[in-house]
């Protein structure tokens, strides 16, 4: 039997419950990664402004002020190209940290395990079953046949678009309970003004992309925001609003949205309220990791002020570092998504050659010992990764960077390698 839009909003439903209720119990340890395949033995090592007054919004029924329903006011065009790709930031993170959590999550009731009356089977990936690969795809544009392909073959547990969103109607259709995440690009990304105020002028402005495109399960807003520790508070909040302001018009939010390398912990501290509205809404959490030459660059290495971890990593696995030290402690377990992933050469205090997506290094590669040619290093490492979120159930899944690119993103293309990403990720079923 197809499985229709509510059908998914109920296995969501059931997904973030069994999250709220793991929270609420004693959690396992985290496991040590163990690679699939044989990998090179050495583990690589790397290296408050003044915020206005909180925003009220109107009480429900309330007509919204139509100077704010901008409308489709920034429409689609085939030159528009994805913003930057993340850079580790230059601000040097403090030796110690600067703030001790203290934060304390607003009580709410207890969650029956069966929410709106579903009594139908949970599909594994709902489980975190580390037995199904949690590997997908970031696209820009659906310029390639492949890329439909592997959504039909691989009918992954999630994928991610952004602005050409045309195709996620069939993704829908071809791949029912494969999650999706959407983001339209945004040219002001300024920690200026009320944040609430700016939160619903943001949604307004791309709420008709929302509403033609109901595939989309959850919005992210900006791309790769690093407040630092003097604006999180205003992110924070203005992420909280967008989060409501969804949610009045029926939409779920993706926040977060971070680049590889940051927030700093005492930064991550004060993103919490938000984290803790996002999950009253049925929301979830999205950040990038990357690393290069290889993905375990910075795997193993301790964040300043907290003790090391041979499990986490200071670019790819540092989100274990958020939940195991603030999310898991304050019963705010949110559902994660790694909305892109993979190899970006671009990051900054890096060992190998030059170059900046996976293509650039498969050489050097293969010369680590990932594999015999550059394509199944390529895969190799991407495996390596999987194994490792496939053992974290909040994890729904993670994207890598790109397939459909266009311009400076040639590097990055993983068109070619799409028909050995589905046969991967279908070993697992």
């Amino acid at each position: 039997m197809p499985v229709t839009k509510s059908g998914k909003f109920l296995l969501l439903c059931c997904l973030f419950l069994l999250l709220t209720q793991a929270a609420c119990g004693e959690q396992a340890v985290l496991p040590t990664l163990v690679a699939p395949i044989s990998l090179p033995q050495a583990v690589e090592e790397a290296v408050a402004i003044n915020v206005p007054a909180t925003f009220t919004p109107p009480p429900p029924g309330a007509t919204i002020d139509p100077r704010l329903n901008f409308g489709d006011n920034s429409p689609l065009s085939a030159t528009m190209t994805p913003s930057s790709t993340p850079i580790l930031p230059s601000r040097t993170p403090t030796p110690t940290p600067t703030y001790t959590p203290t934060y304390t999550p607003t009580p709410t009731s207890t969650p029956s395990p069966t929410p709106f009356g579903w009594t139908g089977p949970v599909p594994p990936y709902l489980q975190g079953d580390p037995n199904r690969s949690k590997l997908s795809i970031h696209v820009i544009f659906n310029n390639d046949p492949r890329i439909m392909e592997f959504v039909r073959q691989a009918q992954p547990v999630v994928i991610k678009a952004v602005d050409d969103f045309g195709f996620l109607a069939e993704v829908e259709q071809v791949s029912p309970y494969t999650i999706i995440v959407g983001r339209r690009n945004w040219g002001s990304q300024e920690y200026v003004g009320n944040p609430e105020e700016e939160a619903r002028k943001f949604v307004q402005a791309q709420l008709r992309q929302y509403q033609l495109n109901p595939a989309v399960d959850f919005w992210e807003g900006w791309n790769e925001p690093d407040p630092g520790p003097d604006r999180m508070v205003w992110f924070a909040r203005f992420e909280a609003e967008r989060v409501r302001e969804l949610a009045r018009y029926g939409f779920r939010a993706a926040i977060g949205g971070f680049p590889t390398g940051v927030p700093e912990m005492n930064e991550f501290a004060q993103f919490l309220p938000a984290i803790q509205t996002a999950i009253e809404h049925g929301g979830i959490l999205t950040l990038h990791e990357y690393s290069a030459p290889v993905i375990t660059q910075g795997y193993g290495s301790a964040l300043p002020g907290y003790p090391f971890h041979a499990d986490r990593g200071s670019l790819t696995f540092r989100y274990r570092w958020y939940y195991e030290e603030f999310l898991i402690p304050n019963n705010l377990v949110i559902p994660l998504v790694i909305s892109e992933a993979g190899i970006d050469g671009v990051l900054g205090d890096r060992p190998g050659p030059a170059g900046k997506g996976w293509a650039d290094f498969q050489e050097y590669a293969v010369a680590q010992g990932w594999g015999s040619n550059g394509i199944d290093a390529f895969i190799n490492q991407l495996a390596w990764y999987d194994n490792g979120v496939r053992y974290d159930d909040y994890v729904l899944g993670f994207t890598v960077f790109t397939a459909g690119p266009v311009a400076q993103w040639g590097p990055y293309d993983i068109g070619p390698v799409l028909p050995r990403m589905a046969d991967y990720v279908r070993n697992f079923r």
